[in-house]
C-alpha cells in the first residue's frame, strides 16, 4: 500500500470509529449517558410487571365474561385475523396464552397504542425485531380492546 492509500484508509477508519459514538459505559455495562427513561424501560422489561405505554394503567380481571368474550371474538376476527391466528404464529404472534406472558394492561396498550409501544416499550421492540412487521393501529376503542382481551382469556 502506498502512503496515500494508507492515509485514506486510516482516516476512513478513524471517521467510522468516531461516528459510532462511544458514550461512556459504567461498570455494570449500561451507558452512563443514557436517559433515565431508557434505564427505567429496561428495568420494566419483566413481562409480568410491564404495563406497557398507553391509556391503560390498571386493570383487574374478574370472572370470565362469556358474552364479552363472544363480542371480542367477533371484533378479533374482523380486525386482527389478517395478521394473527389464535393458536399459531403468523404475521404476528398467536394470542393463545398471552396473559401467561404479558399483563392485561400491556395487551390492551399494545392493541390501543401500537406505534408508541414499538418505539418505546422494550418487549414490543423485541416483538417487532422477531416478526419484522409492526402491529397496525386498528383505531379500536378501549371497550373493543377490553372485549378482545376477554376473548384472549378463552383461548
Amino acid at each position: 500500500m502506498n502512503t496515500l492509500t494508507k492515509t485514506i484508509f486510516i482516516s476512513s477508519f478513524a471517521a467510522l470509529i468516531i461516528s459510532c459514538g462511544g458514550g461512556s459505559e459504567s461498570t455494570d455495562g449500561t451507558n452512563a449517558a443514557a436517559p433515565q427513561s431508557m434505564m427505567a424501560a429496561k428495568e420494566n422489561a419483566d413481562p409480568m410487571q410491564n404495563k406497557g405505554i398507553g391509556p391503560i394503567k390498571s386493570l383487574e380481571l374478574g370472572e370470565l365474561d362469556q358474552d364479552m368474550a363472544a363480542l371480542g371474538k367477533t371484533i378479533y376476527e374482523e380486525k386482527c385475523s389478517a395478521c394473527h391466528k389464535a393458536t399459531e404464529k403468523y404475521i404476528g404472534p398467536a394470542p393463545v396464552g398471552v396473559l401467561d406472558r404479558r399483563t392485561p394492561e400491556w395487551v390492551m396498550n399494545m392493541i390501543l397504542n401500537p406505534e408508541q409501544m414499538v418505539k418505546e416499550d422494550p418487549i414490543a421492540k423485541d416483538l417487532l425485531k422477531q416478526y419484522l412487521s409492526p402491529m397496525a393501529n386498528q383505531s379500536l376503542t378501549e371497550d373493543e380492546a377490553r372485549k378482545i382481551l376477554e376473548y384472549f382469556r378463552t383461548l
